[in-house]
């Protein structure tokens, strides 16, 4: 296999000892850039999180159906599928880190189109958010195995975790951010464009690399035939690639529909906003807890589907519980969710990296599973508004939720088995210790 942690060396170069007086550089130079990746991640869910705990107001505000104030979360997560494809293409052009710098600039610009006073600037905005964070997913997970292959276990569970931290913060402050801003929903969502300009001044020395080193991460995704590497149609039809996709595209589609709906369930069981929301951003801490260790459970466990099993009964036991005792045990009910959704997240995730042997398979992988999978995701938030305003209840929505839960423990299932894409069916990955 080619070693891809650093191509722009010489295989000779790389043997050299490196010289004692460039090892701190490179160790600082090695913690910015696991900063700014970090500090991305944090972002890439805050500008859905953030809409859940004020739908009610937008859709007082714009007199919009149920279905119709679904569209807002509907929109970004059928976008990051949509827009995960044109990823690799545009990867290969300008380089990984030169276009994350691009997506998180588009983020801040479609946060802060938010402010203007009309349903079409907040529509156009949520397109552009969605846009943004689909070539920011796609990358992620190909830059963590690019730069950090020896740490990529420890780097995805702090990237899953950024990203449960990112959605904590967006459903539990807007609620009072609302309030600072005078009761003004346009200016709360606006608002969290400073975290993500933040992360993009951070990011602008990784944007501005040298010419050598962006030409030599050129192609690291890029889904186009070449003479050595397979295309991005062979894996389409591996039962691997498969697998993942289908665990990606299922519990993405539970966690939005819970992320986009979970605050009206609770204000129509006459919990107030501000308890609504924070009771979504509470679950996120046991989500926090249990992406750090899912990572390394996805290599060590045995059997190796033991990890996808417990997340899914816990998914299970949360629902149940919300259907028989919503507000009464909520805390336990969101505690329990969250550790299901926390870990469902990290090992959909998780699974991209450990079943693809390189890099250029982690692109392809990572394009199918969250290309594919969020056009799946994307029906979540829009059934689950359409079956409440349909019934004019939650009974038969969360039961929908519940039904969906074998097909999530079947997927991760399949998705656990160690073997790698595109390897064959004999071709079994020996168990490493995660690092």
């Amino acid at each position: 296999m080619t070693d891809t942690t650093h191509p722009e060396l010489r295989v000779e170069d790389r043997l050299r000892p490196v010289p004692e007086r460039t090892r701190p550089r490179r160790r600082i130079g090695a913690i910015l850039l696991g900063t700014g990746l970090l500090l991305i991640a944090l972002n890439l869910r805050i500008a859905v999180a953030s809409v859940g705990p004020v739908l009610a107001m937008i859709q007082a505000d714009l007199h919009l159906s149920g279905t119709g104030a679904s569209l807002l979360t509907t929109i970004p997560v059928v976008a990051f599928g949509a827009f995960a494809f044109l990823a690799p293409a545009l990867a290969a052009r300008f380089g990984i880190h030169r276009l994350l710098g691009v997506s998180i600039l588009a983020l801040v610009v479609g946060i802060t189109l938010r402010l203007q006073p009309s349903l079409f600037s907040l529509l156009a905005g949520t397109v552009i958010v969605g846009a943004a964070i689909a070539i920011g997913n796609v990358l992620m997970p190909a830059a963590i195995k690019h730069d950090f292959s020896h740490r990529a276990g420890l780097m995805m569970g702090l990237y899953t975790t950024a990203l449960f931290i990112g959605a904590a913060l967006a459903s539990g402050v807007t609620i009072p951010l609302v309030s600072l801003t005078g009761g003004d929903w346009r200016t709360a969502l606006a608002l969290w464009a400073i975290p993500a300009g933040i992360a993009f001044i951070v990011w602008i020395p990784q944007a501005l690399r040298s010419a050598k080193t962006r030409r030599a991460h050129e192609g690291v995704i890029d889904t186009r035939e070449t003479a050595s590497e397979p295309p991005f149609r062979a894996i389409l039809t591996d039962p691997v690639a498969l697998a993942v996709t289908a665990l990606m595209g299922l519990q993405s589609l539970s966690y939005y529909a819970a992320l986009t709906w979970l605050p009206t369930f609770f204000q129509d069981h006459r919990m107030s906003a501000h308890t609504a929301g924070w009771m979504l951003s509470y679950s996120a801490f046991p989500g926090i807890a249990a992406s750090l260790v899912s990572p390394t459970l996805a290599r060590r466990a045995r059997p190796t589907w033991l990890p996808v099993a417990i997340s899914v009964a816990l998914v299970a036991a949360a629902l149940g519980g919300l259907l028989v005792d919503p507000t009464r045990l909520a805390y336990l009910w969101m505690t329990l969710l969250g550790l299901g959704q926390g870990a469902l997240i990290s090992l959909s995730l998780s699974y991209i990296v450990l079943r693809s042997p390189d890099t250029h398979h982690t692109g392809h992988v990572s394009t199918m599973a969250q290309g594919f999978g969020y056009l799946v995701a994307g029906l979540g938030p829009l059934g689950l508004g359409a079956l409440h305003h349909a019934t004019d209840g939650w009974t038969v929505p969360v039961v929908a939720l519940l039904a969906l839960l074998p097909l999530q423990l079947v997927a991760g299932t399949l998705a656990s088995r160690p073997r790698h894409v595109l390897a064959g069916r004999d071709a079994v990955v020996s168990p490493s210790p995660s690092r």
